[in-house]
């Protein structure tokens, strides 16, 4: 059964050679020119070494044992044993530094697209799979390691090696180098029709390994849900089809690579029958030796090997072509607007942001935003937020108050309108200078695997017991007090070694220690209960003194204290005030408060 297309599917394999990629890839061998020049020259002492077999047998055939000359064969032998020796190293040193090539590149390479997709906007990350995006760091830059170090190299070492061993074939005795070159039309035509089958093959495997890692991706995601509902047997079931479905391209690869190199067996049988034919006419009428003869049998078969090889290498060449132009496709998505590779740039000497106690003012002016148009998420809000103010923002689920702090912070623009903070429209700050100004606790809580201290240090270089004092100003230094190793506890993926109350108290934690002068808060106390609900506010009365705040609530208890509440309703502002103002308005508000309590 054939899976459905989705958006995890590969694009399909585009053209076995691209001068563009080539010239782009060339950058990143540049650096490594000295390695390429002596991996290259080692490849040609290997072809060289390749006539002195075919060579040293013809003068043994010829002059030695007709002389019975066994100083001449004791002579051969010796070279022979040195040449094989010499070959030996001389594809040691060149598989040793092509795989020096090929990691460093790959270094290189993961290295630019990993910087680069921290610096692409949310919006990309929206429309592109997670699975998709790994597949670029890990398989895709993989097939570009197979280029350098089983591909392009090696692959003109293969043509030197034929070029070699045709010219040696040529002067030696033209004719009978014709005789064995008879076959070739029929080699590159049987080559041919083997690359097209396989082009088609590898896309297919590429295709279904891609539906494979979304499968599992998700599924392992979603183990709970999996167990939860009674899911197993249902998700093996389709497992196995997309499992099948891939071990079925793999066969037909499988197929054609058994159907192919046989029959260049045969077509090199062929050759050197039509070489023993040609050979025995000549020497019968005393135009070529059996040594010449011999030793054309050993050329003929160096001769067909390097065609074989050159027939795998365009495919290892046409995937990572592939590979190359979905890479740099990535590379080439342009960057949020504002960012720069360099990072902040008003850093002090110990790394805290040098803006940290800047007083902010936020006004956002007639701001409409839509993720998708026309369907407007907000529709012409407008408010102020005046330095040391707090702002509350509520209304019901999907009413856009979460959009807001996203528009804050840059992760989107809105279609109409601008927002200001300071006087100057977010769009002309570069985004690192914005976002040094913002700390933010989210309502999705994301931790990092590794130890508490770090998840709250994150971009702060803080002490120990700066670390200490800011999970105490929150009562998250009560969840570190019993677990058995404190701060260097190791949390797991997404922080799952603890509770989501404990999580969110943590971020709250990481929130404060970076001691923004814009806090954001968005559902900051949504997974708490009510005792931690008690400490953060308490908490909160000291840390928003003289701090612009907005907070997104929707326990309206947590924000009775703000200076400004902005109800939202379909993403629009129908209600503005203060806590008192809002309930004397008897409107949404009021409503909405008589439902909590």
């Amino acid at each position: 059964m054939t899976a459905p297309a989705s958006i995890h599917d590969e694009d399909a394999l585009g053209k076995a050679y691209d001068g563009r990629l080539t010239r782009r890839l060339l950058a990143y061998v540049r650096p490594y020119r000295t390695v390429v020049l002596l991996a290259l020259v080692l490849l040609g002492v290997q072809g060289l070494l390749q006539l002195a077999g075919p060579f040293l047998t013809q003068r043994v055939i010829d002059v030695a044992l007709p002389a019975r000359d066994y100083a001449a064969l004791r002579t051969a032998a010796l070279l022979y044993g040195i040449a094989l020796v010499a070959s030996f190293l001389a594809e040691y040193g060149e598989t040793w530094f092509t795989a020096i090539l090929g990691q460093h590149v790959m270094h290189d390479l993961r290295r630019q697209i990993f910087l680069h997709l921290q610096r692409l906007p949310i919006p990309f990350f929206d429309r592109n799979p997670a699975g998709r995006l790994i597949t670029r760091v890990t398989s895709d830059v993989e097939s570009l390691n197979e280029l350098f170090t089983a591909g392009v190299v090696s692959g003109l070492g293969d043509l030197f090696t034929l070029v070699a061993i045709s010219v040696a074939m040529l002067l030696t005795d033209w004719k009978l180098a014709f005789a064995a070159f008879a076959v070739i039309p029929f080699v590159f035509w049987v080559s041919h029709v083997f690359r097209a089958r396989v082009r088609v093959a590898y896309r297919d495997i590429r295709t279904r390994l891609a539906r494979i890692n979304a499968f599992l991706q998700e599924r392992v995601t979603g183990m709970r849900v999996v167990q939860l509902f009674s899911r197993e047997r249902n998700e093996a079931k389709r497992f196995d089809e997309l499992n099948a479905s891939h071990l079925d391209a793999h066969l037909r690869s499988i197929t054609f690579y058994a159907l192919y190199f046989p029959a260049i067996e045969v077509l090199t049988s062929v050759a050197l029958a039509s070489l023993l034919v040609a050979g025995a006419a000549r020497v019968e009428v005393h135009t070529a030796t059996v040594g010449v003869v011999a030793a054309f049998l050993q050329l003929v078969r160096r001769f067909f090997q390097p065609l074989q090889d050159l027939s795998d290498k365009y495919n290892t060449l046409q995937t990572a072509m592939a590979s190359s132009e979905r890479i740099f496709a990535l590379l080439d998505t342009p960057a949020a607007h504002g960012e720069t590779t360099q990072g902040i740039a008003t850093v002090l000497s110990d790394g805290r942001s040098s803006r940290a106690h800047e007083r902010v003012e936020v006004r956002f002016e007639d701001v409409w935003f839509a993720y998708q148009e026309p369907e407007w998420v907000l529709k012409g809000v407008s408010f102020t937020v005046s330095p040391g103010q707090t702002l509350a923002i509520v209304g019901h689920t999907g009413a856009g108050k979460s959009t807001i702090v996203n528009l804050l912070m840059r992760f989107y623009d809105p279609q109409r309108g601008r927002i200001l903070v300071n006087g100057v429209d977010i769009r002309a700050m570069p985004v690192d200078d914005l976002r040094a100004l913002i700390g933010y606790v989210q309502q999705d809580i994301f931790l990092f695997a590794g130890d508490i201290a770090s998840n709250i240090r994150l971009s702060n270089p803080l002490s120990e017991a700066e670390v200490a004092a800011a999970a105490a100003q929150v009562g998250a230094d009560r969840i570190v007090q019993r677990l058995p190793s404190g701060y260097a506890h190791v949390l797991g993926e997404r922080g799952a070694s603890v509770s989501v109350g404990e999580r969110q108290l943590l971020s709250f934690a990481r929130a404060i220690a970076a001691d923004p002068a814009l806090l954001l808060l968005d559902e900051a106390t949504s997974a708490v209960d009510s005792e931690i609900e008690a400490e953060i506010q308490h908490a909160l009365r000291v840390l928003l003194a003289g701090r612009t705040t907005i907070a997104i609530a929707h326990r309206l208890s947590t924000i009775v204290e703000s200076d400004l509440i902005l109800v939202l309703h379909h993403g629009e502002v129908v209600e503005r005030g203060t806590h008192r103002q809002l309930l004397a308005q008897n409107g949404l508000y009021d409503r909405l408060w008589r439902l909590q309590i």
